[in-house]
């Protein structure tokens, strides 16, 4: 049993029950989790009304417990239908004994009421029963407290068919008292670990070294680690935020409780163009990383001809997809391997350490910084996602000490590569230092070839995986489909395949000039770095910088010097790394 610091975090052992299945299970979530991040799980009605409803939850919550016997708190109750799918939804009222023929019964487990309650008539308005978040209530078909959302996916990772729903009103103090303390999640400290390095991880390795030969020695280095920092601080921000609301479970969430439910619009449109411009990018790399490999035919006939794969895979559910997101693990990890290898191993220039390129301390030109500072920023892109990390774990009070440690993993892996890709090549290092490495003589064919190749499968089989959350958010914006009510509907909406129908053939069509849209702004955009630079400057900037601390401002009613100094610095280099990203297009 291994452990860091103040959060343990263990794997393999039995006790533990951390297994390679749960490690797999606990990734998978967090695709779901980028799957959702675009949903507002909490109602667009007036934010007056939830504080209400909040209150209320809270004083039901300090009431002191009744003295229910054993039986009480296990007595099933069968709900009015199988549809009422919400997960972590309150089920109060009597049950209605109507029931579908053939329809299996879901069960509550809900303390029966004494004779002397009241009932509530059956057109009474009750804020009691509206759907809110409940850290109470599990999907699975036993009885535990301590269960969060599944976001459509039993413990092995497959997808939960059952929608049972067990709910209790009034917990013993015990059991209270441990609820408190397990937030609902469901990863270790070590699977949450696990899950944001391999989130912020990505293909913005390969664009390190060009940040440097742009930036220099000096402000690179000042640079990427000012950006691991900040970035470390914004996610705790908006851990912090999003664990002080049960309600809330997203990104989205914490815009709509910053600045209220028209930002969910905004958010949503941010998200999109961050996904698309991923999209973009993953075609990039496939055809240059292919065209590397087969020089014959040009990157553009690779794009095009590309097609023929990314179209069918956009329309496998998202149980299918995020398994393909463990090749992008995988190349990560072959690429920094093969680049240390190829610098210790060959003894002289162009591509040695051995023998390092001329480099240089100061930035090349003022343009260049600009592009440097979306193409560092670009690599710690992943707050979409970190807030529902957060509200995974099942400790939530170690996420800071988690987090620390994912970005400092993440900070270390961009800064080795950026310096020893620089030093290996120099100013003349590509957009992507993956082409250098098949371009240079000297190098084992055979393994950068593996490399590169690992570079063309997993950019095609993220593809669908990065457009999904794009489709079901455009499918509601052209009002194909209807909105979600919350990230769990709207994974386990885009989990199941869709029936044939006039909708599923406008959604289909949609997808489809999704992929072509992105095929076709990566051959008009070529460059790998001005994408990249666009990615980092607009899209990382906004949602990891901006964003969160805008949203602490909002939320706390006070601005700090640092706050006020970080949101200062940040609009200037998104819109200065914007600009400059334009400028080289």
């Amino acid at each position: 049993m291994t452990s860091w610091g103040s959060g343990s975090f263990h794997f393999g052992t039995p006790v533990s029950g951390s297994s390679v299945r749960e490690v797999i299970a606990s990734y998978r979530r967090a695709q779901y989790f980028a799957a959702g991040s675009t949903v507002a799980s909490v109602s667009d009605e007036s934010d007056e009304r939830d504080d209400e409803e909040a209150q209320i939850g809270g004083a039901f919550e300090e009431e002191e417990p009744e003295d229910f016997e054993e039986e009480d708190l296990q007595t099933p109750t069968v709900l009015s239908s199988q549809n009422d799918v919400f997960v972590d939804q309150f089920q109060w009222d009597d049950f209605d004994n109507t029931q579908s023929p053939g329809e299996a019964p879901t069960i509550s487990y809900a303390p029966r009421r004494r004779a002397s309650e009241r009932q509530p008539a059956a057109h009474e308005g009750t804020p009691l029963l509206k759907s809110k978040a409940s850290r109470l209530s599990t999907a699975s078909g036993t009885h535990a407290a301590n269960e969060g959302p599944s976001y459509g996916l039993n413990d092995s990772g497959e997808v939960s068919q059952s929608h049972t729903i067990i709910s209790a009103r009034r917990l013993s103090t015990t059991t209270k008292a441990e609820s408190r303390h397990h937030s609902g999640g469901k990863s270790t400290f070590g699977q949450t670990l696990f899950n944001s390095i391999a989130i912020l991880l990505g293909i913005g390795m390969l664009s390190e070294p060009l940040a440097f030969a742009y930036a220099g020695w000096i402000a690179g280095t000042i640079l990427i680690i000012l950006y691991g920092l900040i970035s470390c601080y914004t996610a705790k921000l908006l851990a912090h935020i999003i664990l002080a609301d049960p309600r809330l479970r997203s990104y989205a969430d914490v815009g709509r409780k910053a600045f209220g439910a028209r930002s969910t619009v905004v958010i949503s449109i941010m998200f999109c163009l961050e996904l698309f411009a991923v999209s973009v990018i993953l075609v990039t790399l496939y055809a240059d990383s292919l065209h590397t490999i087969i020089p014959k035919y040009s990157s553009d006939t690779y794009k095009i001809w590309g097609l023929l794969l990314l179209i069918p895979m956009v329309f496998l559910p998202l149980s299918l997809l995020s398994y393909t997101s463990i090749l992008g693990i995988i190349s990560t990890i072959m690429m920094i391997i093969v680049i240390l290898y190829d610098g210790l191993s060959k003894p002289d220039a162009p591509g040695s350490l051995r023998t390092p390129a001329e480099t240089s301390f100061t930035i090349s030109s003022w343009s260049n910084l600009g592009i440097a500072y979306g193409l560092f920023m670009a690599g710690f892109s992943g707050h979409a996602v970190i807030p529902s990390l957060a509200r995974d774990m099942i400790n939530p009070e170690e996420f800071d000490t988690m987090i620390n440690w994912a970005f400092l993993v993440a900070t270390t892996v961009y800064a080795l590569i950026g310096y020893v890709g620089y030093l290996m090549f120099g100013s003349n290092v590509s957009d992507e230092i993956s082409m250098d490495l098949l371009k240079t003589p000297g190098y084992n064919p055979v393994m950068n070839q593996a490399a590169l190749w690992m570079l063309v499968i997993s950019p095609l089989s993220k593809f669908a995986l990065t457009t999904q959350p794009l489709n079901a958010v455009l499918e509601v914006l052209f009002g194909i489909e209807p909105a979600a009510a919350s990230p769990e509907e709207m994974a386990l909406k885009m989990s199941t395949p869709v029936p044939w129908s006039y909708k599923a053939l406008l959604g289909g069509t949609q997808r489809v000039i999704v992929a072509i849209a992105s095929v076709a702004v990566s051959v008009a955009v070529p460059e790998f770095s001005a994408l990249m630079a666009f990615l980092g400057s607009f899209s990382a900037f906004m949602i990891c910088i901006i964003g969160p601390v805008a949203a602490k401002i909002v939320v706390e009613r006070k601005c700090g010097i640092l706050d006020a100094l970080i949101l200062g610095a940040g609009i200037v280099m998104a819109s200065w790394g914007t600009v400059a990203a334009f400028l080289i297009a």
